[in-house]
């Protein structure tokens, strides 16, 4: 029995964030992971492979298509799915692998295996069980999936299934218009696949800007993916080498049938919390199945907190290592905080979505008085010299202080461009603070610039 201040339970984004922050601030750390590899879903099986893939297609597409007009001359690459399936798994590699470093400088404990706790301060991880002052649940999410929809993880897929098909199927079906279903929809629509996305709700991309919605999907379809909005997937029934997707179209009832080589289930996710056993304990839930905790993470267990998917608000990676630092710093006697108004949220296809603070919509609905101050990539050089030009940056501000709002940005490089939206918003600066912030020419961030121009006098190159 080893004896620790705290034990983090989960090394995802969030728990191993967390064990590193605890580390450092002189607490005896311990982490219990039950996979081969730390980095949980994110690392493993999500966000990390998901964006290799990404980039490895997003290079096929630029090589097929605006290579010649740069003068780079000859045959398009071919696929070598098994190679790519290689440098994939390599960056999973080298990641989980940086993690496990930073365990060893910082002094954190691996416990290997799956934890349940079995008493306050008390976690069993196989035959052993360890006791600590404090136990933080990371424990993240997982797939969640449909009534009538069985996952196979060969034909009928979730994310997992979908970053390691042992093909490129020739007829895709995603279920579910958000992040993970347009990610790697976009991936598998450049290797060759005819991918048709079914949504039952009327917009794409749940939550997101309707102005910004709108236009993304504009940009999909042109780029080859077919969305059916609307549609309430009844079931799916798995073949030998295919499968068939009924779904019915909400305005009229209409039956209908798909076929597809691959189904991909990209329904969201929900908190993974089996076997550790918090029923038997009494610990609140959530009418939604997550762990309920107070403004200090604490759940009604004494002396354990709970961080990031698990618990509410949105299944974000960055979110959860905010999480996991406010809850470090809270068990060292300081005050961790985490400011939610502030989380961007970002989509990785091409171009990318991001997006921080309240959108248009809120704010209509709140009856608060906003400018929005917009404008286009296709006003910015570096974005038409890069074939980038599509999308645009909105920024919305109070009408009557100018203080920044909300940032919206469809186009290159959004998920980097956010943050100095962010960073402003942090600061409760003016759209005029950053209006008249010296900006880098040429670079994308100057359509950032321009949007804030806009909520003042206007822009100055459109």
């Amino acid at each position: 029995m080893a004896s620790y201040d705290v034990i983090i339970i989960g090394s995802g984004p969030g728990g191993y964030v967390c064990a590193i922050r605890c580390a450092q601030l002189g607490l005896k750390t311990a982490c219990v992971e039950g996979r081969d590899t730390l980095g949980g879903t994110c690392l493993n099986v999500g966000c990390i492979p998901s964006k290799a893939l990404l980039h490895a297609s997003h290079q096929l597409h630029e090589a097929e298509h605006n290579f010649a007009k740069m003068g780079l001359k000859g045959k398009s690459p071919s696929v070598d799915w098994a190679q790519m399936q290689a440098y994939k798994d390599e960056v999973i590699g080298q990641n989980t692998k940086g993690i496990e470093f930073l365990f060893k400088k910082n002094k954190v404990d691996w416990i290997k295996g799956w934890a349940k706790i079995t008493s306050a301060g008390k976690v069993e991880v196989g035959e052993e069980t360890h006791t600590a002052k404090s136990i933080v649940i990371a424990s993240g999410s997982e797939a969640s999936s449909l009534p009538g929809v069985e996952v196979d993880e060969k034909v009928v897929v979730t994310s997992t299934g979908a970053l390691s098909l042992p093909k490129v199927p020739k007829r895709l079906a995603v279920i579910g218009a958000g992040v993970i279903g347009l990610e790697l929809g976009s991936v598998y629509a450049r290797l060759g696949a005819e991918v048709t996305v079914l949504e039952y709700l009327d917009q794409i991309t749940p939550g997101l800007d309707t102005e910004i919605a709108r236009s993304f999907r504009s940009l999909l379809k042109k780029q080859g993916l077919e969305i059916i909005t609307g549609a309430a997937v009844q079931g799916t029934e798995a073949l030998k080498t295919k499968a068939k997707v009924s779904y019915t179209l909400r305005k009229d009832d209409s039956e209908h049938q798909l076929d597809a080589d691959v189904v991909l289930v990209a329904t969201g996710r929900k908190p993974f919390t089996k076997g550790l056993g918090l029923d038997a304990l009494g610990v609140e839930t959530t009418k939604h199945g997550q762990i309920a905790t107070d403004a200090g993470y604490k759940t009604s267990l004494a002396g354990v907190y709970a961080i990031g998917d698990a618990i509410e608000g949105p299944m974000l990676a960055h979110k959860a290592e905010d999480e996991g630092m406010a809850v470090a710093e809270i068990l060292a006697g300081q005050k961790g905080h985490v400011n939610y108004d502030v989380i961007p949220g970002v989509i990785y296809t091409h171009p990318e979505v991001a997006s921080v603070g309240q959108t248009e919509d809120q704010l209509k609905e709140a009856g608060r008085a906003y400018k929005a101050g917009k404008f286009s990539f296709m006003g910015n050089g570096r974005a038409k010299a890069n074939f980038a030009a599509d999308g645009f940056v909105k920024i919305l501000a109070d009408a009557e202080t100018d203080r920044i709002l909300g940032g919206h940005i469809l186009g290159p490089a959004a998920g980097d461009l956010i943050h100095e939206i962010c960073v402003a918003m942090e600061f409760g600066a003016a759209a005029e603070d950053l209006a008249r912030t010296c900006h880098a020419h040429p670079t994308y961030s100057e359509a950032v610039r321009e949007a804030a121009l806009a909520c003042g006098d206007g822009p100055i190159h459109s």
